[in-house]
């Protein structure tokens, strides 16, 4: 009886070592697991961010051209044509009867329904612009020769140098100032005969 009695003892120490060491096995095992996955996360969300900020850092102001027809009469007719062509919508269309009087000078009634300005978007880049025309208000149209280049510089400053420079020994058809539209405006004809509209803003 008494060797009975000295066994069970034994085995339910064994048992409660075994069970104690089976605890820390795995509670060891668990802190492993865990671990890595902080250390990936933490290694995936910090360069997303600093590649989000760097970006938002390096993104100026660009100076842009687009293409700008003008037409004697026949703008609408013609970007009609050109939207089912390319798509898309007239982000504006403004007509001359939109015009405030300038220097008292009553507007040509044939005028008024024509086209002052329209733009149709070709790509997130470019821009296809016009308008019409008439005596007084641009130079002559030569058909097949009846088109500008429109510059967007990203300040008023920019925009001076731009045309300072392209009207250097060319025409300055109208002088850079502040339009009734909001931008600063101004056309020239530089000294190869190539026309340039330059505006900032607007």
């Amino acid at each position: 009886m008494a060797k009975k009695k000295v066994k069970r003892p034994a085995k339910t120490a064994q048992k409660k070592g075994g069970k104690a060491a089976s605890k820390k096995v795995t509670r060891k095992v668990q802190a492993k697991k865990q671990a890595p996955k902080k250390l990936k996360s933490a290694k995936k969300v910090t360069p997303k961010k600093a590649v989000k900020k760097a970006s938002v850092k390096s993104e100026k102001p660009t100076t842009s051209i687009n293409p700008y027809l003008t037409f004697k009469g026949n703008c609408e007719e013609a970007f009609n044509f050109y939207k089912s062509v390319f798509g898309g919508k007239f982000t504006y269309v403004g007509r001359f009867k939109e015009m405030p009087a300038e220097d008292g000078k009553p507007l040509p009634e044939e005028l008024g329904e024509k086209l002052m300005h329209i733009s149709l978007p070709i790509s997130k880049e470019t821009t296809l612009m016009g308008s019409d025309t008439a005596e007084g208000f641009g130079p002559p149209i030569i058909v097949g020769n009846n088109f500008s280049i429109s510059i967007n510089a990203p300040s008023e400053k920019e925009a001076d140098r731009l045309y300072n420079e392209l009207s250097n020994g060319g025409i300055a058809v109208m002088p850079m100032s502040k339009t009734f539209w909001g931008s600063y405006f101004g056309m020239l004809t530089d000294k190869f005969g190539i026309n340039w509209m330059v505006s900032a803003g607007g």
